[in-house]
């Protein structure tokens, strides 16, 4: 595994409220940030907010404030959002702050100085809601062919990029590296978004006032994603003075994942490396664009008015319940239906069922017949420490491939095992015919299989997994590291800290609530 790691969401627009697609994108990130802090990797996991845009601007008029304050009131409410999900991010950066504006304007200018930015004048349509200018042949009925709102049509003096100078040069990148766009559905999408002609990109505006100011003609403000795709670098530090910042940059950069969703694979795969391409910059190692949510009513979205807030969710089942239905749910990089009854259905299955219960029973019969203490292991069958074996092997590859729903089915199998076992040991007929060995060989593999699993549980279900340790009576999970994954660290004599269920089920308190 790298021993640096960098991984980044997209910047989210603070025009209104996050949706639980958002959440989605965002728990995915924080749970392979901290897989790889698990495993010893120097981990920077960066998200943050897209403050300048058109319908920023709007809508801060719309409430009778400066674009300013609005966007630092959103921002804060976006944080309170993550603090809530537990997502563990180590920056969050605001393109309205100097650090990031400083770098937009050095790579603009530094592009525009060797001629691949040029000014002239825009003459299309524009869709406001999704910040991008199309062609009349892209769009569909006259409408955005992304969101299916209503465009606008422009006619401006603008500066552009000279993308289309670059597209035989990224062909050749994204056949060389096969996996700097992934899923393969992406990649291929996107190969033939390029094979079919790139045109140059508008990267500024004068009928806006809220962006960074083109250095060298201040009536221009810089166009969002040239200037939003840029908080990858300005968060790093990139061409600061300070050494601090000269070390991260250094550390970091390359990027080892930005993980977006699919609807802007082409800012990310096409525009992106063609802008670090011009300003000399090394690409980013991949970009991974998941599938959406989806209603029963489409795709789960701001613009349509088609949102879940996720406060709501983790107020009413816990934010593990949450977490752990967003990242198994759906194969990742796949689309997948959203539903609460799916979310109840998980959670009293996998979390409460096979988790909980097997913590629960295997607790009561330590309580029961070891005095509460954990009992000394034995060397009888391997059955427990091969099924963790198996489980952390099968993690790792799942997580090496970005297949998170695998790890956590890898996982849950394990647990599912630990039941199974129970009923095939009987330890409650052990007790009576006095075998005692045999009964503390079996209850310690239990404690021991739950005690391994939680560190893998670590990255996924961040209070249940401390929850399980505190319980065995082995202490802070937030210590454990990969090491805590070898069979046989639980100490015998250990006292237990049994508690209330981990996962009480759902349903038995009224699905009607």
């Amino acid at each position: 595994m790298a021993r640096t790691f960098y991984v980044t969401t997209p910047i989210y627009y603070p025009d209104s409220d996050l949706h639980i697609g958002h959440a989605y994108t965002t728990v995915a990130a924080d749970a392979i940030a901290r897989w790889h802090r698990l495993h010893g990797a120097k981990t920077f996991f960066l998200t943050g907010t897209d403050e300048h845009a058109q319908k920023i601007e709007r809508r801060a008029r719309e409430r009778g404030q400066e674009p300013a304050e609005f966007v630092a009131e959103m921002a804060a409410r976006i944080r309170r959002l993550w603090d809530r999900l537990e997502i563990d991010y180590d920056d969050f950066i605001r393109t309205s702050e100097p650090r990031h504006q400083r770098v937009v304007q050095e790579i603009f200018e530094r592009v525009y100085r060797q001629g691949d930015i040029y000014k002239a004048h825009y003459r299309g349509w524009y869709c406001t809601p999704c910040e991008t200018f199309w062609l009349e042949r892209r769009l569909e009925e006259g409408c955005c062919p992304d969101c299916r709102r209503q465009v606008e049509f422009l006619e401006e003096e603008a500066y552009f990029f000279r993308l289309s100078g670059y597209a035989g040069r990224l062909l050749e990148h994204i056949e060389a590296n096969p996996d700097f766009i992934q899923p393969p559905s992406r990649r291929n999408e996107m190969v033939s978004f390029i094979r079919g002609g790139l045109e140059d990109l508008c990267v500024s505006r004068t009928t806006l006032t809220w962006g960074v100011p083109v250095p060298f003609d201040p009536r221009h403000v810089v166009y969002v994603w040239f200037d939003a795709l840029t908080n990858y670098l300005s968060a790093l530090g990139y061409g600061s003075a300070d050494p601090a910042d000269q070390e991260r940059y250094e550390t970091f950069w390359p990027a080892d994942l930005h993980l977006v969703g699919k609807e802007i694979v082409r800012f990310h795969a096409i525009i992106w490396p063609i802008i670090l391409m011009a300003a000399g910059i090394p690409l980013p190692r991949k970009v991974y664009g998941h599938g959406w949510l989806i209603l029963k009513e489409g795709k789960i979205s701001k613009s349509t008015g088609n949102v879940i807030d996720p406060l709501v969710l983790v107020d009413r089942y816990g934010v593990d319940a949450v977490r752990y239905y967003l990242l198994r749910e759906i194969p990742f990089g796949a689309d997948g239906q959203y539903s609460e009854e799916a979310l109840v259905a998980r959670t009293d299955a996998d979390l409460a069922n096979d988790i909980g219960n097997l913590l629960s029973r295997t607790t009561a019969m330590i309580e029961r017949f070891t005095g509460g203490r954990i009992p000394p292991p034995g060397t009888g069958d391997r059955v427990l420490a091969d099924a963790a074996a198996d489980a952390r092997e099968e993690c790792t590859r799942a997580m090496d491939g970005l297949q998170l729903s695998v790890a956590l089915g890898a996982i849950l199998g394990a647990a599912r095992r630990g039941n199974k076992y129970i009923e095939e040991q009987a330890p409650w007929e052990l007790a009576k015919a006095g075998a005692t060995a045999r009964l503390d060989s079996v209850l310690y593999d239990l404690a021991e299989l739950q005690r391994v699993l939680a560190v893998l549980l670590k990255p996924f279900l961040v209070q249940a997994s401390a929850v399980i340790w505190e319980q065995l009576g082995v202490g802070d999970i937030t210590v454990a590291t990969h090491q805590d994954l070898e069979w046989g660290r639980l100490v015998a004599g250990t006292p237990i800290k049994r508690g209330k269920p981990l996962f009480p089920r759902i349903v038995s308190k009224g699905a009607d609530r």
